[in-house]
């Protein structure tokens, strides 16, 4: 009875519709022994592999963390048969692996394996075959497998063998399993990216307001506005003008993100590819170098005269509406000096995400309404044009402020590139520092200790307004501080996603686990840590040999934002299914696979592979989970995920539904 329970309660949970997954086993063995010659046979081990798999090869690659080569074991002794040479396999020319770095052999669709043998007493004669394997597809690999087989000199085919299964063999099963709760699915809402695109728009209208602050543009309100009402036949008319224009000024940026829309069209992944190339985000920062100190008052930069004039006589002859439009390109172009670095922060940040060109667009339509509105605004109150601040020294200073900004930015774009290529140029620390040198030069500044080319005489007292930005500077120098030593504070979490992450610093960050994570190996020990510090969990089902694994921790989990909420809001359960080391004899035991056959599970990665396959009906890696202590999953299990955007999402809804739970 007691066994019958047990097998009710393991098949009970393979046959759950809410985590049904399929098991997958893709290599197909067939083994057979033909005679050569004499006392010579070949044993002839068949692999039919499915298609978009890789089994590798015997040879071990030259590279510290390998695939899991292709091992072959016999019963092989002195009084029953002996083995001639290795086993023998295809020839095939190895590929070289950007993830391992190393040239691989794997073999695809069908491999044949060959074992030559000697005979020395065919009576009775019994051959034994164990096979151990792993395999890979382009996004997940399989745990090791082990097949055994045994055969006689004259039989057709060999017998698939396996351990018969007994009551301790079940409860050891059955051990293995949790009682997982909330296995609802979690459907994917639109609400990330509705959000994404409404922080796009507010943050390119911030743009904005900083923007119409600046000498290039400041300037121009009073006079437009005058314009259009000294100009106009009535005061209808001329307000009717002063919004058009607003309304040019919008459309005009909402139309410069148009390219961007056909470049995702043709290429979806085009924007992201962009995003993370190398020499782009060097281009960045030369311009960002260059604006910067444009802004310093060093130089100056401006598209050609040319067109602001050409476009300037076209709005005087034409007239009209079409008119009122080139006076809206005019100052487009006359405010570029001012508006293009603050534009090109707009663009390099909206192309880091997965919104690309349409929250280009929200961005640049929130950068033209800011610009618009004061012309509408001051149109239809004209008033307040008396309110405004005169021109002055304050919009040099606005300038330079930009210009400390730019400078913190552009090496923001260098450590993306220096990141990806691990050059080690901006560790963390050095790039804080960076940044403490930006601020703490913006709070000499603004305090009048330093000067610029185009400041006018230095007054004795610097104006209230710089006073207080230059503390705020200070303040924020301060707050850096912490983040060059190898602190707790060091975190800087007011910046996540700005520095380099917490792995890549000078200091000695090595752990056991991925980038320097902090993470369990054991389960039992995880969920006991999650209990005690109340955070979520995070199941990494992963292997020493998973390619896809090492491109997920690579080139997602290596994201400043993504590591931040790894690191900071998750427990993390690390179990690799391709551990080799030997559980302890009373701790191994035989397990039924849901494909049929028995699987003997003796090592630590088979202990793994077996609490995957077994509570989440799934056997690939990488695997992530999210769920609570009390093992209520948050949202549902997540495979390689390439696209850092929606892994963040799939973390960040884990810990949304985990706080709406404990609420």
């Amino acid at each position: 009875m007691k066994k019958l329970i047990a097998l009710l309660i393991f098949f009970g949970l393979f046959l759950s519709p809410i985590l049904a997954q399929e098991i997958l086993d893709p290599v197909s063995w067939k083994v057979a022994v033909e005679q050569e010659k004499d006392d010579v046979y070949n044993v002839i081990m068949t692999a039919k592999i499915d298609d978009g798999w890789h089994l590798y090869s015997q040879e071990e690659a030259d590279v510290e963390l390998g695939p899991i080569p292709t091992e072959f074991a016999f019963n092989a002794s002195a009084e029953t048969f002996e083995l001639i040479g290795k086993t023998q396999e295809p020839e095939v020319d190895p590929i070289w692996d950007p993830v391992f770095e190393a040239d691989i052999v794997f073999f695809e669709k069908k491999a044949v394996f060959i074992q030559p043998i000697r005979i020395i007493n065919p009576e009775g004669l019994s051959i034994e075959v164990e096979i151990y394997y792993s395999v890979c597809d382009d996004e997940k690999c399989l745990p090791p497998d082990t097949k055994n087989f045994k055969l006689g000199l004259n039989d057709a085919s060999a017998t698939a063998t396996s351990a018969e299964l007994t009551e301790a063999d079940l409860e050891k099963t059955a051990a293995l399993s949790i009682d997982i709760k909330g296995k609802e699915r979690f459907e994917p809402d639109d609400e990330g990216e509705e959000k994404g695109f409404l922080t796009i728009f507010l943050l390119g209208f911030v743009g904005g307001l900083i923007a119409l602050l600046t000498p290039c543009v400041f300037p121009m309100i009073p006079l437009t506005v005058s314009f259009f009402t000294k100009s106009a036949k009535n005061r209808q008319n001329g307000l009717a003008n002063a919004i058009l224009y607003g309304l040019f000024i919008f459309l005009i940026y909402v139309l410069l993100s148009l390219p961007f829309h056909l470049l995702d069209s043709l290429d979806p992944e085009i924007l992201n590819n962009i995003s993370t190339n190398v020499t782009l985000n060097v281009i960045f920062f030369i311009i960002f170098m260059v604006f910067a100190f444009s802004f310093f008052g060093f130089y100056e930069i401006t598209l050609p005269s040319s067109w602001s004039s050409r476009m300037d006589n076209k709005a005087t002859s034409i007239g009209g509406f079409i008119g009122i439009f080139f006076m809206a390109l005019t100052l487009a172009i006359v405010s570029f000096s001012c508006t293009g670095p603050i534009l090109g922060s707009l663009l390099g940040g909206s192309l880091t995400s997965d919104g690309g060109a349409m929250q280009l667009s929200f961005g640049m339509g929130g950068f033209g309404l800011a610009l618009a509105l004061p012309f509408a605004l001051f149109a239809m109150f004209p008033n307040w044009l008396n309110n405004l601040p005169k021109s002055g020294g304050w919009l040099n200073t606005v300038k330079v402020v930009l210009g400390f900004i730019e400078l913190g930015l552009a090496f923001k774009f260098l450590s993306n590139a220096d990141l990806v290529e691990h050059w080690g140029l901006l560790k963390r620390e050095i790039f804080i520092g960076i940044w403490i040198l930006c601020a703490l030069g913006m709070a000499l500044y603004l305090f009048g200790v330093i000067r610029f080319p185009h400041d006018g005489p230095k007054k004795k007292r610097p104006p209230a307004g710089n006073i207080l930005l230059g503390v705020l500077s200070f303040a924020f120098m301060l707050y850096l501080v912490p983040g060059l030593t190898n602190s707790s504070y060091a975190n800087l979490k007011l910046l996540s996603g700005f520095p380099p992450p917490l792995f890549y610093s000078l200091y000695d960050k090595e752990t056991e686990a991925p980038l320097g994570l902090e993470a369990y190996k054991d389960f039992e020990a995880g969920v006991a840590a999650a209990k005690a510090s109340g955070k979520p969990i995070m199941i990494d089902f992963t292997g020493w040999a998973c390619v896809n694994c090492r491109k997920m921790e690579e080139q997602v989990w290596s994201r400043d934002d993504i590591f931040d909420v790894i690191n900071n809001e998750y427990i993390l359960i690390s179990l690799y299914v391709d551990d080799r080391k030997e559980l302890e004899e009373d701790e191994k035991f035989h397990y039924l696979k849901p494909k049929g056959g028995v699987k003997t599970i003796k090592t630590v990665g088979d202990k793994w592979a077996t609490f995957q396959t077994l509570n989440f009906q799934n056997n690939s890696q990488p695997y992530y989970v999210l769920m609570d202590a009390d093992y209520n999953l948050l949202n549902k299990p997540a495979a390689y995920t390439p696209d850092a955007d929606e892994y963040l999402y799939w973390l960040q809804e884990g810990l949304k539904n985990f706080s709406e739970a404990k609420k």
